[in-house]
């Protein structure tokens, strides 16, 4: 039976929901940079959530779950993934503008449709592989190589996509019915170790209250963004609901000018029109042949 209307426009609120949610986060661990060390600030934000989403995880019965041999290697791999690309984000997002870094982040639906049709052997024609180029040529018009506004940290939210499209293939490569909340609190839970054994090797910064309360509402404001997202594409067509991941740019513009004036200049608005067309112009191409034809 199809989805109706009413249960579509309810999923495209939790999708835009998450989307603020992802960039609130964003936005407070922003406004740590230059205060608290990366790791610190990565491992005690990762600790935050940790702790709610395994609360969750608890009431749900789900910390009991045991994944079997090839899906435990596969949530190994998520989570080098998940490591890789919030270190790497968080190296750009503390040196560059919120919206510059996210808009950058926006060509990863083409990344993962790319990385699928070389090492999976998925179908991907002719349209969607110029989609994708035309895309990537939106990500070097809002870097700028070369130019007197080339900012070299640009290239961590470039390694960031590398990264999560790692994390992303093996997510799709889990075997069907896998806990999506048990999967998410055990990446939590690797990048918080990790981070924390970094930390080992480094200096503790002093923190205060602030500090503290930022990170609160950073992980708050995650696990919001993964619970709505989570909902969202389980209650909605995901044709419907899939293009309102790009407000997340919008959202990351506002909060942008906002809390730290930073207002997008005509090269950052122009290569982010063209990322996000070419995503869902790929989108669309790949909800209409159903993956079963090249296109």
């Amino acid at each position: 039976m199809r989805t109706g209307l009413s249960e579509n426009v309810r999923a495209a609120g939790f999708m835009v929901l998450a989307c603020m949610g992802f960039s609130i986060n964003d936005a407070f661990m922003k406004t740590l940079a230059g205060e608290v060390p990366l790791f610190e600030a990565i491992f005690l934000r990762s600790l935050f959530a940790t702790v709610l989403i395994g609360i969750l995880a608890w009431r749900s019965g789900g910390l009991a779950y045991r994944p079997r041999r090839r899906d435990r290697r596969l949530i190994q791999l998520r989570s080098l993934g998940e490591i890789g690309g919030t270190v790497c984000f968080l190296l750009a997002l503390f040196n560059m503008p919120l919206a510059g870094a996210t808009a950058i982040l926006q060509s990863l639906p083409l990344a993962v449709t790319l990385a699928a049709a070389v090492f999976f052997a998925e179908p991907v024609g002719w349209r969607r592989y110029l989609a994708i180029a035309v895309g990537f040529f939106g990500v070097i018009v809002i870097i700028r190589p070369g130019s007197e506004h080339f900012n070299a940290h640009a290239l961590w939210a470039v390694a960031a996509i590398a990264f999560i499209v790692t994390r992303d293939l093996s997510t799709r490569r889990m075997s069907p019915g896998t806990p999506a909340l048990e999967v998410v609190f055990l990446t939590s839970a690797a990048l918080t170790l990790a981070a924390g054994a970094a930390v080992l090797a480094t200096d503790w910064q002093p923190l205060d209250l602030r500090h503290l309360a930022v990170f609160l509402v950073a992980a708050v404001c995650l696990l919001v963004g993964y619970m709505a997202a989570f909902v969202a594409m389980r209650s909605g067509e995901i044709g419907f609901v899939q293009p309102f991941r790009y407000t997340l740019l919008l959202w990351a513009m506002l909060l942008g000018i906002l809390m730290f004036g930073e207002w997008p200049d005509a090269w950052m608005l122009t290569g982010s029109a063209i990322v996000v067309a070419t995503g869902l112009f790929t989108f669309y191409r790949e909800q209409r042949l159903g993956r079963r034809r090249p296109g």
